[in-house]
């Protein structure tokens, strides 16, 4: 990750992209023995070398363009001939974005990389590595045009909402918070977008609202997205490695530090004004929704809300009412090297967004980028953070507060919607069925060409002309003087009717 943030060219960046990738790959298979574990590191590594090849393409049409990979030379180069830029250029650049920061239609590896150990779930796959497509975005912003900003725009868009309503069906403590990753990583996708085609249209600096939102959302992300894994890997320790939470519940009074730490992360991530670090990003990504694209905003907010119902559902069924399991009445609070960094990140989760907090470069960088609202635009967001956040918290309270039970309430109350959910749109079905029945029937026909034509005729037929000359040779061998002697005749009369040109006589 170091690689990336200070390498000063694409192909360098992708040395250390891949680098992070075959990490995530190793990470995720830790447990080696689980075939779930071996099953998801496959998944992952085959998902995102599907996303790098378009990255690889476009480094490659970006050096065919520019005649360089330097980030530097490359913003010059724009400068100086704007035209030369294309969508397909940025959009092959994107396909590593797809990859690395799970955006649809390549989002299917995240889940599943949650067989990996909790903290690395935490550092790797919510805080850094899948933020790096974002940050990769923000290195080379001056090479999108209006069209492919439109493109990341939407695939943000319905990355966020789709991946907000499929953590509906969740029970595992983990997924929930993959796909709540996979949803505001899709939120920092879109601000990229919108931010950056609303900064082209207003012209000069602005250009980097688009850049400033989403690396502020990226900040502020990490902090509690951070927290809230940690804090559910305490949760698992807890209750002797169960994730389900309909086999959790009561842990709040429990485990105290982790309940309350856990719910400033709830409470960050649904972006209740002004005492969580996640308001004050994600209100700048509403504004400038807000101020390029009405569809885009009202996406966003309800997003937002669906977020606030899906977390506040995670924290009322694991953490409050009653025991669900033996395992839940008998949890009690992890040790102190488990719940510190819990509570060194809530207070981050809390005041985060505050940007006194940060140095002064950083608090330079982001007051000149992230465009805030201000009069009436600000109470405006301030309105629609409570009814989202505030709002989306109460109806999780009211939906799933009274089932004390081992059953989803969505479930039991709307089955349609549920299993609606619960497909995740049939994704992971689409890619098996063209895997086995499209994919692995061109291999197996691809196979049997090799076989017949490479390996059969071009390999194992050069190789049997060869050995048939050499048994030919080896026949004129008969050690026999005579013989040879013949045979040096014979050669002798071909050659001088050759010399004398004989043959032109017939």
């Amino acid at each position: 990750m170091l690689g990336i943030v200070l390498a000063d060219s694409l192909f360098m960046i992708f040395i250390f992209w891949e680098l992070v990738g075959f990490s995530s790959y190793m990470l995720i298979g830790h447990y080696l023995k689980k075939p779930s574990a071996a099953a998801a590191s496959k998944k992952a590594f085959i998902v995102n070398r599907v996303g790098d090849f378009g990255f690889l393409l476009g480094i490659i049409l970006t050096y065919w363009t520019f005649g360089t990979t330097e980030l530097t030379a490359l913003a010059a180069a724009v400068d100086v001939n704007e035209g030369t830029v294309s969508a397909a250029l940025g959009l092959l650049l994107f396909c590593g974005v797809l990859g690395k920061s799970a955006q649809m239609p390549l989002h299917v590896w995240l889940p599943d990389a949650m067989e990996g150990p909790t903290p690395i779930s935490a550092l790797i796959h919510a805080a850094t590595m899948v933020a790096a497509g974002v940050f990769l975005l923000a290195r080379v912003f001056f090479l999108f045009t209006p069209e492919a900003l439109t493109v990341i725009t939407w695939v943000g868009l319905i990355t966020a909402f789709s991946a907000a309503f499929w953590a509906f069906a969740q029970n595992d403590i983990k997924k929930i918070l993959a796909y709540s990753t996979l949803s505001q990583l899709g939120y920092m996708v879109a601000a990229f977008g919108l931010g950056t085609t609303y900064g082209l249209a207003q012209g000069g600096d602005a250009v980097l609202y688009g850049l400033g939102a989403a690396m502020f959302h990226l900040t502020t992300h990490a902090f509690f997205k951070a927290l809230m894994f940690l804090g559910s890997g305490s949760v698992i320790h807890a209750m002797h490695h169960e994730q389900d939470i309909y086999k959790m519940g009561g842990l709040l009074r429990k485990m105290p530090v982790t309940g309350i730490t856990f719910l400033l992360g709830v409470i960050a991530i649904a972006g209740i004004p002004f005492i969580s670090a996640g308001f004050f990003s994600k209100d700048a990504i509403l504004f400038v929704a807000k101020l390029q694209s009405t569809p885009a905003f009202v996406i966003l907010v309800i997003t937002a809300l669906m977020t606030a119902t899906y977390m506040g559902r995670l924290f009322v069924v694991a953490f409050l009412g009653s025991a669900r399991s033996e395992a839940a009445g008998h949890a009690h609070e992890s040790p102190w090297v488990m719940w510190l960094p819990l509570v060194i990140l809530s207070v981050f989760a809390v005041g985060g967004g505050y940007m006194v907090l940060y140095p002064g470069v950083l608090h330079g960088i982001l007051d000149g980028a992230v465009l805030h609202p201000k009069g009436s635009d600000k109470l405006l967001m301030v309105v629609i953070s409570i009814f989202a956040g505030g709002g989306g918290l109460l109806l999780s309270w009211l939906f799933y507060g009274r089932n004390s039970g081992n059953t989803d309430a969505l479930e039991a109350k709307l089955p349609a919607v549920f299993n609606v959910s619960r497909s995740r749109f049939w994704f992971d079905e689409l890619y098996s069925a063209y895997v086995t029945k499209v994919q692995q029937r061109v291999a197996d026909l691809i196979d049997f060409l090799d076989t017949l034509f490479i390996g059969g005729l071009l390999v194992r037929g050069a190789a049997g002309v060869a050995g048939l000359f050499g048994i030919l040779a080896r026949s004129l061998h008969t050690g026999s003087v005579s013989a040879y002697v013949w045979w040096f005749f014979t050669g002798l009369l071909l050659f001088l009717a050759y010399a004398t040109n004989v043959f032109s006589l017939f």
